[in-house]
């Protein structure tokens, strides 16, 4: 029964790999279809060659500073337990993956590609693990202070803090570092509209998305027998909400009808195995306001030109995922219990500032040493020839 139990855990885990490795696909289109015309194949290259990088530092270094485990023995030794320990290492770059794939979003039509990558190499070989090995691997104890100093440990299921929040900040940061793209604000206050290039695309990549986060998110559980329906149901209906407030506040605009939904999956990542759905219901419709209302405030207020919203949609939603946590999981609301109000709001904040250091150290850096993004002329032209040399639709480009 042990050895049916281990393979059992080994398929499991791995299913959940293969799931969130489809997300990345959800990311590459969801980018694809938002973005101009001439700057979609840079979309689907970065999000391919961000995971290949990730894939190798994760592996050699990332997993390791979270988790204290090294790959540098045989491979005898690696397949016990039905080479269980590969099968997490798997599952859980998937979600250090998702940090790269989320910033792309932000800094997108304007990015250099090899800055970039460095970017991606640091933060999923360094800053992303060690946050990741805080609140998951209790490392430097601090998980230990804060049950000490309010009763409960932070909470944070599936990722709302450490996926998301990290890489919703580090984004936004990301974005103010590189600054906005050629035209997009004019001097005369106006702001000159750069609409998606592909609705169809950009719909693709959020139901791919929405889909495979059931994976992200009841495959968190890491063990067949640990698998919830709560998790999934709570997932639904956070979707769910997040869905039908966008759309209401979006006034039925389909780029806030499509991430409204991925809101309210952000946000109920936390506290999915400990509310009741009703309160996942409100969580994602909340997060589904959040959305809307900063996305339009960022862009045309603030002028930050984060092209996808990844800090509210990330950043955002994030956090408030990591505090509803401590609200909806509460007994008095429904919820499991074991979380505390207190612990969840350290641990956002605490994940926040980190995510700011982190990207503040890696892209302000960069900056002093060489140029975060592409030349005036090369934007214009578009990533798409200024980088890889061809166009999205090449052979009808020619026929012209």
């Amino acid at each position: 029964m042990d050895q049916v139990k281990q393979g059992a855990d080994a398929l499991f885990i791995l299913l959940g790999a293969i799931m969130v490795l489809a997300m990345h696909a959800g990311f590459a289109f969801l980018e694809l279809g938002t973005v101009r015309k001439k700057n979609q194949v840079n979309a689907l290259v970065k999000i391919l060659v961000d995971f290949a990088v990730s894939t190798v530092v994760y592996f050699f270094v990332g997993y390791s500073v979270a988790y204290g485990v090294a790959f540098f023995t045989g491979a005898e030794s690696l397949m016990q337990k039905n080479g269980y320990e590969l099968m997490r290492f798997f599952f859980l770059l998937t979600f250090a993956a998702a940090i790269p794939a989320i910033v792309s979003g932000g800094i997108a039509e304007r990015a250099r590609f090899g800055p970039q990558l460095v970017a991606t190499a640091v933060l999923v070989g360094v800053a992303y693990p060690l946050l990741e090995g805080v609140v998951w691997n209790n490392n430097f104890g601090l998980q230990d202070a804060i049950k000490s100093l309010t009763g409960a440990t932070f909470h944070d299921f599936a990722g709302s803090v450490v996926v998301h929040v990290f890489g919703g900040w580090v984004g936004l940061v990301a974005v103010v570092l590189l600054g906005a793209r050629s035209n997009r604000y004019r001097k005369d206050g106006g702001i000159s509209a750069h609409p998606p290039s592909n609705i169809p695309f950009l719909a693709l990549g959020a139901w791919v998305l929405a889909v495979g986060w059931f994976g992200f998110n009841v495959m968190s559980a890491q063990a067949i027998d640990k698998i919830s329906g709560l998790v999934a149901v709570n997932s639904l209906m956070a979707m769910a909400g997040g869905t039908l407030v966008a759309v209401l506040l979006g006034r039925n605009d389909p780029g806030f009808a499509y991430n409204g939904p991925l809101a309210g999956l952000v946000a109920v990542c936390a506290g999915s195995d400990v509310m009741h759905p009703a309160g996942a219901l409100v969580v994602g419709g909340v997060a589904g306001a959040i959305f809307v209302l900063m996305f339009t405030l960022t862009q045309n207020r603030w002028k930050i030109d984060d092209v996808l919203g990844v800090w509210p949609l990330h950043g955002l939603c994030g956090a408030w995922g990591g505090i509803a946590c401590g609200i909806f999981g509460a007994p008095a609301l429904g919820g499991l219990g074991g979380v505390s109000f207190t612990a969840q709001l350290i641990g956002t904040l605490a994940g926040i500032v980190w995510a700011l250091l982190a990207g503040l150290a890696v892209y302000g850096s960069l900056k002093l040493v060489t140029s975060l993004r592409l030349t005036l002329e090369e934007e214009h032209e578009g990533a798409d020839l200024s980088i890889h040399r061809i166009g999205s639709t090449p052979e009808r480009e020619a026929s012209w």
